[in-house]
């Protein structure tokens, strides 16, 4: 039995502010497996256990000097491993809303993409056949569509009667019914965007 294991808590705390690496030993060696224990019964997890018994003794040792303790040094290790525990459990239910929300941000981000690419997807076929009609009749289309002009605008524009510019765009839109299906031809009018 060496001379430190003969000491007592308060003598080896003594020995640690004057810097004493046998002393710290001691106290290493004396209250390891028992915080190990403590720590493991609180985390269930044998790393964080082991890794935040070690912080707690390598704080000991670099705060030697300045180190004071109103209670027992049993009390005082016991404190520091429950402190410490309970900054991980605070550091894991953060980093799981960090995640959850990254999660739910991706997500919503992948559906929207989805959503961005059929779109456009859903215009180029659109404009495609648009492109496709004849040409009196795709400008007339295009100008009651895209310029939103009035067909009293557009025949004045054109230089045709009103009458024709209506059954250009009626023909236009029959057109591009049967072409894009009665689904796309729908949403292309709800959506008024062509």
């Amino acid at each position: 039995m060496s001379y430190y294991q003969t000491l007592s808590d308060q003598e080896l705390t003594a020995l640690l502010h004057e810097g004493d690496e046998k002393a710290f030993t001691e106290i290493y060696e004396r209250y390891h497996s028992l915080l190990y224990i403590y720590a493991h019964k609180k985390l269930s997890n044998k790393q964080e256990a082991q890794d935040i018994i070690h912080e707690v003794l390598i704080t000991l040792w670099t705060r030697r000097f300045d180190f004071s303790m109103q209670t027992s040094l049993t009390s005082y290790l016991f404190s520091a491993v429950r402190n410490k525990a309970l900054d991980l459990f605070s550091h894991k239910k953060v980093e799981a809303k960090y995640l959850a929300s990254l999660q739910n941000f991706i997500a919503d981000s992948g559906i929207q993409t989805d959503f961005l690419i059929r779109e456009n997807d859903l215009k180029t076929l659109i404009e495609k056949e648009i492109q496709a009609l004849p040409p009196r009749m795709k400008e007339a289309f295009q100008l009651s569509r895209k310029e939103k002009l009035s067909h009293k605008e557009i025949a004045n524009l054109m230089d045709i009667s009103e009458q024709t510019v209506s059954t250009q765009i009626k023909k236009a839109l029959r057109i591009l019914r049967v072409r894009l299906g009665l689904i796309i031809y729908l949403i292309m009018l709800l959506l008024n965007k062509f």
